[in-house]
């Protein structure tokens, strides 16, 4: 994950004493920050993960203080931070030498939600900075000016109620609020109340701000919330719910008009969450051009992988991805896999394929592991079933569109034909049925290239045609035609020498065999 960098002060203001707090910054808090990495234990023994020169901030999940001080003795270059929780005063001692901030963060904290807020603040934290909208167009901004004029506690959730923004808290939170801001969720017995007062059900079809009562015996406070609807191409379908707006009342009385305030926030919410999903940040526009994805020329390209730490005359790796559910948000889970596996990994998605871009790997047989280690912790954990193509450009940089663009052929075969390409595969592997394949789909896209007369015969007698494809496919033996067919060798000759007079021709040609086995495919 990387930006353009944001202080270190304003990462943490936005982050709030809910999720970490900070035990020591040597620095200062004016420290520009602008990219972050996941590293966990098994990444630390192993040493899969000790270079720092690609990120500023690293999230250290389940590392033991022996490792972690033995981790930070190994830097070249210092981080500006790092999170991890409950950190001990060695661990302080060491950092702080060393000139690196220490964040603790909160132990009931998911370090998963943690990674999607600071990708958030990184990738938007200019956006109310941008002349081409008002002052409210990040998120996290729009809560704050919220709980300003209400006098009340806010968070901004999407539609599977992950929070994407919130406001500062304060001794005023209630413990529902705490648990969604840390990402986990909230109590059951508040969460099934909500659901039987048909909260949730109102909120995704009206834009009326519901009001939810106080439930001391639960411990909730009084609640307002306004759905986010956006208007959809298909104006019959009505708006569509993009996420919720919750107000919870803080130590100080809601504002008289807080509903006025609501209703106009989710119309801004509306147009924030819109432009966001229309228009990629310019962190993920740069790793597009890198793959080729948008336009770019070379300089382009060259400036593009040079903002983004990777060097232009380095070996480099690209895997392709494809796995189509809407459910599960693709590009986040394999960006958590890929920045824990190299911190220098970048992450793009296009439809439903996200590609991993991995600078300077020099060890194919580790990525390979990586990758087949990934699918199967994701079919293990979320039930997704994952396709995944690597390509190593052997030009580094100047050849990684061409390698996306290989790991896309592939891809594609793979969709029209599931079942002759392996889970993880690369061209190489897989050339003989790709080429195949785009060569019958070719012919079978023009009519011109596919011979009428298989048609005719696939039409008039079917049984004919499937004789004629187990032949040709047995390269002319009869006995292996008639044991694929499950009839006898005589049937085989006697139903050849029909096609042979329905064709007029002779498929003793090798041409003509060539031109019926293409057209049968394409067909």
């Amino acid at each position: 994950m990387t930006a353009a960098g944001v202080g270190l002060g304003q990462l943490l203001l936005a982050l709030d004493a809910t999720m970490v707090t900070l035990v020591e910054a040597p620095r200062g808090l004016d420290l520009p920050v602008a990219s972050a990495a996941l590293i966990d234990a098994d990444d630390v023994r192993l040493g899969l993960s000790l270079a720092t020169g690609a990120a500023d901030v690293f999230f250290l999940l389940g590392v033991d203080d022996g490792d972690v001080l033995g981790w930070l003795a190994q830097q070249a270059r210092a981080p500006a931070a790092i999170f991890l929780k409950e950190p001990s005063d060695a661990v302080v001692m060491r950092a702080v030498a060393a000139g690196t901030a220490v964040v603790a963060v909160e132990p009931r904290a998911r370090w998963e939600r943690l990674y999607r807020l600071v990708d958030h603040v990184f990738e938007h934290h200019g956006d109310r900075e941008d002349p081409l909208y008002d002052s409210s167009t990040d998120l996290f901004g729009l809560a704050q000016s919220i709980a300003d004029r209400t006098h009340a506690l806010v968070s901004i959730e999407d539609v599977q109620s992950h929070v994407l923004a919130y406001s500062a808290s304060n001794d005023g939170a209630d413990e529902l609020r705490r648990l969604s801001i840390l990402g986990r969720a909230g109590p059951p017995e508040h969460l099934a109340w909500i659901g039987r007062a048909g909260i949730f059900d109102a909120l995704r079809v009206t834009g009326d701000v519901v009001r939810i009562d106080a439930r001391p015996e639960l411990g909730l406070r009084p609640r307002r919330a306004v759905g986010i609807h956006h208007a959809v191409a298909d104006r019959r379908r009505g708006p569509a719910f993009a996420g919720t707006i919750w107000l919870q009342e803080g130590a100080r009385p809601l504002a008289e008009d807080a509903d006025d305030v609501l209703r106009g926030a989710a119309v801004l919410a509306a147009r924030i969450i819109s432009r966001l999903a229309a228009a990629p940040s310019t962190h993920a526009m740069r790793v597009q051009e890198v793959l080729g994805l948008r336009d770019a020329d070379r300089t382009a390209v060259a400036n593009a992988a040079r903002e983004l730490g990777i060097e232009t005359d380095g070996h480099v790796a690209v895997v392709g991805f494809d796995g189509a559910d809407a459910s599960v948000r693709l590009a986040e889970v394999l960006a958590l896999s890929a920045s824990a596996f190299r911190s220098d990994a970048q992450v793009a998605a296009n439809a439903s394929r996200v590609y991993v871009l991995l600078p300077d790997t020099g060890r194919p047989a580790a990525v390979t592991s990586w990758i087949r280690g990934t699918i199967a912790a994701l079919r293990s954990e979320l039930g997704l079933t994952l396709r995944a193509v690597i390509a190593t450009p052997p030009t580094g940089l100047a050849g990684v569109a061409a390698a996306r663009a290989e790991v896309d052929r592939v891809l594609d075969s793979a969709k029209r034909r599931p079942g002759a390409i392996g889970q993880v595969t690369s061209l190489a592997e897989s050339r003989t049925t790709v080429v195949l394949d785009e060569i019958v789909t070719m012919i079978g896209a023009d009519d011109r290239l596919v011979d009428p007369r298989v048609r005719e015969l696939r039409e008039g007698d079917p049984v004919l045609a499937d004789t004629l494809r187990a032949y040709l496919d047995s390269f002319g033996e009869v006995g292996a035609a008639a044991q694929w067919l499950h009839v006898h060798p005589n049937t085989v000759r006697y139903r050849v020498r029909r096609i042979e007079e329905i064709l007029g021709t002779s498929l003793a040609d090798p041409d003509v065999r060539l031109v019926l086995s293409l057209s049968l495919r394409a067909l």
